[in-house]
């Protein structure tokens, strides 16, 4: 009997090469994004796309995104922290989706606290997180804007939506010589932005045009 597995297992390999080839040369990120079959977060019908580099709907007008912007933005997280060289205690992501960005930043800390402000995509990050037996990442379905608990400093905040410009809120949750990653702009321009706390204040960074579901407040059951 054919192993159903097998059949992901080149377009998977492809897609490692792929993203090397395209930038990413941390190998701790490529060894995650191996390890996280993306066909499990896309519906059925979609998933012989699965491993292509390119951005899928997952419902709720919301996707999951392209694989070269899971790799570069969790590269970017790891790179411009003081724990690059260990793993994190606690991450935030703002915005779960199908969860298989929280799956990927699973591989890089103890804990990832992830908010998502749409109730039946908490629910589907959760199966999806179950069925790949991956318990070190909790969801909740929150405003994004709010964080997680205002008590908690993360090592490294990664947000997969797009505010018109960096949440101050956000920055009050990072420990000093830690990173927010994002996307900032509006519908026809944003750019992916890395602003590290400081002893100081923040030092802000500019990298890829990139182009994400605008962030919104509030909550949607």
């Amino acid at each position: 009997m054919n192993n159903p597995k097998a059949i992901y297992e080149r377009p998977l390999e492809e897609m490692i090469g792929k993203l090397f080839e395209m930038g990413i040369k941390d190998f701790s990120v490529l060894d995650a994004m191996r390890r996280v079959p993306r066909h499990i977060f896309i519906d059925e019908a979609l998933r012989s796309r699965a491993y292509e580099n390119m951005s899928l709907p997952i419902g709720y007008k919301q996707t999951i995104s392209q694989p070269y912007i899971v790799a570069k933005m969790t590269e970017l997280l790891v790179r411009n922290s003081e724990k690059q060289n260990e793993k994190f205690e606690k991450i935030l992501e703002i915005g779960s989706g199908c969860g298989y960005q929280s799956a990927v930043l699973s591989y890089f800390a103890n804990e990832v606290h992830s908010v998502e402000r749409i109730k039946q995509l908490v629910n589907k990050a959760r199966e999806n997180l179950s069925e790949l037996r991956i318990y070190n990442v909790l969801i909740k379905n929150k405003d994004g804007f709010e964080g997680w608990d205002e008590e908690i400093k993360y090592d490294g905040i990664l947000c997969a939506a797009a505010p018109p410009e960096i949440p101050k809120r956000l920055l009050a949750f990072l420990k000093v010589g830690c990173s927010l990653v994002l996307p900032v702009g509006g519908s026809k321009s944003q750019k992916l932005k890395v602003v590290t706390k400081t002893k100081k204040g923040f030092d802000e960074q500019e990298f890829d045009s990139v182009s994400f579901v605008p962030m919104l407040g509030g909550t949607s059951k």
